[in-house]
């Protein structure tokens, strides 16, 4: 049996991240365009909330954990591969996905695109765009053989069109007699020191930008940011000079966020951060610079200074 689009799902810490919602509902685009059909894989049995509906084909790899290790993620997604065969494969951008791309691509002599920030189909071939240089460039490919591994940046896509309900077939394949022969195995699963944030996965977003002056006065926002329940997410500068971990990061060169509400504060809005942010359902900004090009994505905005309104909605949002 083949498929056309063969999604990827990253279920390390044992929840499936939004990113693969985005991975299915463009992967069912690009499967349309081939007439075919689209596949999940993941390690594992699927959760009973998760029916990934979208995929008309679910393949559960059974006899592994669903922690990552690398030798026996690329052993067990070969054998996947080589039965599905897919044109096309697609991963997230993410710690695993950057791991995954290139040796799936390798393995199968096939073609890898990183960084993907879309994929459509164009008179039969796929056509990919990717970003480089942290997002300061972006290059434009045009893909005519196959199988074609892309790694998307999170965010990149929609995820409500992978979230359909439904039953797609299932198709176990049993991987646990091969992986005695991996070269390693996982032991222990370490998350990195990221304060616990998804900012791609919030429905409100806190953030704040060059405008906030010090690391000192981040505090200011951050206690807004608690007071709202929102994590706290930052533009490159703040991030640049430390103040924030990268993980905090909004713009083409951190990651594309979506929230129902973006509050910008002391965020100019130079194209990078814009690119990063700009799909916000609604956009409130706050910016001295009645100029600054922040405006002119945002739905509201105040000119007053940031010090003196911070305060005051951390007030009314606590009591």
């Amino acid at each position: 049996m083949s498929v056309d689009v063969l999604v990827i799902a990253e279920a390390v810490a044992g929840e499936v991240p939004d990113v693969t919602y985005e991975l299915l509902g463009k992967g069912r685009e690009l499967s349309d365009g081939f007439s075919g059909e689209l596949a999940l894989v993941l390690a594992g049995e699927p959760s009973p909330q998760n029916l990934f509906g979208a995929a008309d084909v679910l393949y559960s790899m059974s006899g592994m954990e669903a922690g990552y290790c690398a030798p026996q993620w690329e052993m067990s997604l070969g054998e996947v591969i080589r039965s599905a065969h897919p044109k096309v494969v697609l991963v997230s951008t993410g710690t695993v996905g950057i791991d995954l791309a290139g040796a799936l691509a390798t393995q199968f002599d096939g073609v890898l695109a990183s960084y993907v920030i879309d994929a459509v189909m164009e008179g039969g071939s796929l056509v990919v765009t990717s970003q480089l240089y942290g997002g300061k460039l972006l290059s434009e490919v045009e893909i005519d053989s196959f199988p074609a591994v892309l790694s998307v940046v999170p965010g990149s896509f929609a995820s409500d069109v992978g979230r359909v309900v439904g039953e797609p077939r299932r198709e176990v394949i049993d991987v646990g007699g091969s992986l005695s022969s991996a070269k390693g195995i996982a032991i222990e699963l370490r998350e990195p020191d990221s304060s616990g944030v998804d900012i791609t996965a919030a429905p409100l977003l806190v953030s704040v930008g060059r405008g906030i002056g010090s690391k000192e006065n981040v505090e200011l926002v951050a206690e807004l940011a608690e007071a709202m329940k929102a994590p706290l997410s930052a533009s490159r500068p703040v991030i640049d000079q430390g103040w924030l971990p990268k993980p905090h990061q909004v713009g083409k060169s951190g990651k594309k966020v979506k929230p129902t509400v973006y509050l910008a504060f002391g965020i100019s809005g130079a194209p990078e951060h814009l690119e990063g942010m700009r799909s916000a359902d609604v956009i409130i900004a706050c910016n001295t610079d009645a100029k600054a090009p922040i405006f002119e994505v945002a739905h509201y905005g105040t000119t007053l200074d940031l010090f003196d309104l911070v305060p005051e909605l951390t007030d009314q949002v606590g009591g």
